[in-house]
């Protein structure tokens, strides 16, 4: 006799307590996609404001070699690339990831430029000139970031390049203002 009713009292907390249980095992499967989707919005929302970084970055060295004050100051190529640097740290590092292009035309019919990638979908080596022109000469500024996708199964929504990356990329195009005595205007 007491071993139902010990058995009844058993199976009475069971009956209530599956009810509590319930919410943590419903729980347990919505979390995982939870997640996954609030760490792809966060990391959707890092690689947008990546962009907007080496975006301003690129404009306002632009600027400097559309006021010649690249030119006039004999800033080499590493020298540029690191006020680029300077600009887009620490959110991006500074290394192989980031390249940037600087190419010089002589009109803007005469603009011809590559693509950033390659066939088999990396960065292309080849895009890493330095040509910032003369007075009045067509410059073109490009730089490029191969930045890294973490979350998994989001990678074909956010990757655009091989080896699960995404291309950040910021271009300016302008003509360079007549920033020596020699030249009147463009």
């Amino acid at each position: 006799m007491k071993f139902r009713s010990r058995c009844r009292k058993f199976l009475g907390r069971l009956r209530r307590d599956a009810d509590k249980g319930s919410a943590a095992i419903e729980f347990a499967f919505v979390a995982p996609v939870f997640f996954i989707l609030l760490m792809g919005t966060i990391e959707a929302g890092i690689v947008f404001f990546a962009q907007a970084t080496l975006q301003n970055a690129i404009n306002e060295v632009g600027r400097m070699v559309r006021t010649g004050q690249v030119q006039t100051a004999n800033m080499s190529q590493s020298d540029f690339r690191a006020k680029v640097c300077s600009l887009v740290a620490p959110l991006m590092a500074c290394d192989g990831k980031l390249m940037i292009d600087v190419e010089s035309f002589s009109s803007y019919g005469s603009v011809n430029f590559g693509s950033p990638l390659t066939g088999s979908g990396t960065l292309n080596s080849g895009m890493n000139n330095f040509s910032t022109g003369a007075p009045c000469s067509v410059v073109l500024v490009r730089g490029f970031y191969t930045w890294p996708v973490f979350t998994p199964g989001l990678d074909w929504f956010l990757a655009n390049m091989a080896g699960n990356f995404h291309l950040l990329s910021a271009a300016a195009a302008f003509r360079n203002e007549p920033y020596n005595n020699n030249v009147a205007g463009c």
